[in-house]
């Protein structure tokens, strides 16, 4: 290809419409064709990253092998796609402006006048620019929802790569809702129309229509939004909702043309073949699954889905691997107490503590991990769901009354989990944790070393606390084995209960790297020995 073709995905209507799935679904679709692909998102928020942000407003933060901390769609792009994704995958509103300001401090702009147009969409365009290398198409993903004054700078940015790079090398996707007026039993493509007018008073006319809808659009319905949007019939794609899994989704876009009318708009070789057999392969064992199972998740953020996106994500994916369906058990932390534990764990076969911060809801963890320690239920703790495992063991198997973390008791007379050293003087919030990925050493004869089948991995960390060292000879004499460490045995990097059918707890972040066709082999082993336990019931 002579140069790099751009697509841009923006959204109308309202938020969470999947744009990030819509844009994952893309890049799937593209490799499946041959093409070399790379992904950005574009956030629009004023934050320098999301790592400051509440589940509770953002959603989980994914972190990438560099340590940034970005938005959840960005492990959609990694699930989807073989994009290895780091910080320029990720941009905000408030990188660019503090790289802007601080040119501006430093005389780089000679005396000018700084203004939105050119410098901040100068600086948007380089950033983008920035991953375009030695790939064929680069897929964007504008965050927020076109009519907010937030995303103005991004799409003027993106209206201007017409006049930079040509028409041809384009393309602009724009994601809509059709809802269904319940009362009258009617879908309207009224707020479409609108969204549209609104990216076209930008100056950007929509290349392929993707409307989120209830059921399957009538050649009629498309017909009347393309008059109103100037987008072709066969360009305005039907984004149905999916029941069983997202994973169905480029299978579908497939099926309806998205692909083609990709290719033709962006003048791309025609005479490539999709290749989707692992995607059909993928659907054929998520639609036929051979058992059941029933896995708790027990956090303190769990009323919301996006919290534990990508928990939730390779939890699905070990559950293929074993084609097993998953029942995901949510539960509250702040729910579960020595009376209620057995009625809310007493029939599941797994449960799993992801990470987590804050006080709030983690005596609930400590007495769910007690039960599954004694009754043998598998169990997977990752981050703190490893610390709340040592802190459980410390108190009942130790005898060490009141242990705790520091975290959350700074006067605890056994602090077992401590802060890192190279974090006690650590004042400001945003991107100071230990974060990113790191080598580590694993212990022959765990199993740790059972699902990895080697003496080392490599995995990404978001934390501030660890294993407490000093107690490290206390915790070995009482049976609790340390199976990974960093190098040198410096810090503790997982533990697993002795004489226990299947528990670990690591502090790293494993669910980061997995994806639907190679499930994480912690992930994996876990739901492995859930299946197991219910075989027993």
């Amino acid at each position: 290809m002579d140069s790099v073709k751009y697509i841009f995905v923006s959204g109308g209507v309202c938020s969470s419409l999947g744009k990030g799935i819509a844009a994952s679904s893309i890049g799937a679709l593209l490799e499946s064709r041959g093409y070399k692909i790379q992904m950005l998102k574009v956030d629009p928020y004023l934050n320098i990253d999301a790592g400051t942000m509440s589940p509770f407003q953002h959603g989980e933060v994914y972190v990438t092998d560099d340590g940034a901390e970005t938005d959840l769609d960005l492990g959609n792009y990694e699930r989807f796609t073989s994009t290895k994704i780091t910080k320029l995958n990720s941009i905000t509103t408030g990188q660019v402006y503090k790289e802007v300001i601080e040119r501006e401090r430093k005389g780089h702009y000679l005396g000018k006048c700084v203004q939105v147009i050119p410098h901040i969409t100068d600086e948007i365009k380089r950033r983008i620019k920035l991953v375009a290398k030695d790939v064929d198409i680069v897929i964007i993903e504008i965050g927020g929802t076109v009519g907010d004054i937030e995303s103005v700078p991004f799409l003027e940015a993106a209206r201007q790569f017409i006049i930079d790079i040509g028409r041809e090398n384009v393309l602009f996707v724009h994601l809509t809702l059709i809802p269904t007026i319940t009362a009258a039993g009617e879908l309207k493509t009224k707020p479409t129309q609108h969204s549209v007018q609104k990216l076209r008073e930008i100056g950007i006319q929509p290349d392929i229509l993707m409307c989120r809808i209830d059921q399957e659009m009538s050649s009629d319905m498309k017909k009347k939004i393309s008059l109103f949007t100037n987008v072709e019939s066969s360009a305005i794609i039907s984004a149905v909702d999916i029941k069983d899994s997202i994973y169905e989704i480029p299978v579908d876009y497939e099926n309806k043309g998205l692909t083609d009318v990709i290719i033709k708009k962006l003048q791309l070789h025609k005479d490539k073949v999709t290749d989707l057999t692992r995607w059909n392969k993928l659907i054929k064992i998520l639609k036929n699954p051979e058992t059941e199972v029933r896995i708790a998740v027990i956090g303190k953020y769990i009323k919301l889905q996006d919290s534990y996106k990508s928990i939730y994500e390779a939890l699905n994916h070990a559950g293929y691997y074993n084609h097993a369906k998953l029942k995901i058990v949510k539960l509250d932390s702040e729910d579960i107490t020595n009376e209620s534990v057995i009625t809310l764990l007493g029939d599941v076969d797994g449960v799993l503590i992801p990470g987590g911060f804050g006080e709030r809801g983690v005596e609930g963890k400590i007495i769910a991990a007690k039960y599954a320690r004694e009754n043998k239920i598998p169990y997977f703790g990752i981050c703190l769901g490893m610390q709340i495992m040592v802190i459980e063991y410390a108190r009942n198997v130790l005898g060490f009354n009141n242990a705790n973390s520091k975290e959350f008791d700074p006067d605890t007379e056994y602090p077992v989990v401590n802060l890192l050293e190279e974090q006690e003087y650590v004042d400001d919030k945003g991107g100071t944790m230990r974060l990113g990925a790191y080598q580590s050493v694993i212990v022959p004869n765990t199993r740790m070393f059972a699902a990895y089948k080697s003496d080392s991995l490599s995995e990404r960390h978001r934390h501030r606390y660890e294993f407490n060292g000093k107690y490290r000879k206390e915790f070995e004499s009482k049976g609790l084995i340390i199976s990974c460490t960093t190098e040198g045995e410096k810090l503790v990097e997982a533990v697993e209960w002795p004489q226990h059918p299947f528990s670990i707890g690591v502090q790293f972040h494993p669910e980061f790297k997995s994806n639907p066709f190679d499930a994480h082999p912690i992930f994996r082993d876990f739901i492995c020995a859930s299946i197991n336990k219910r075989g027993k019931v």
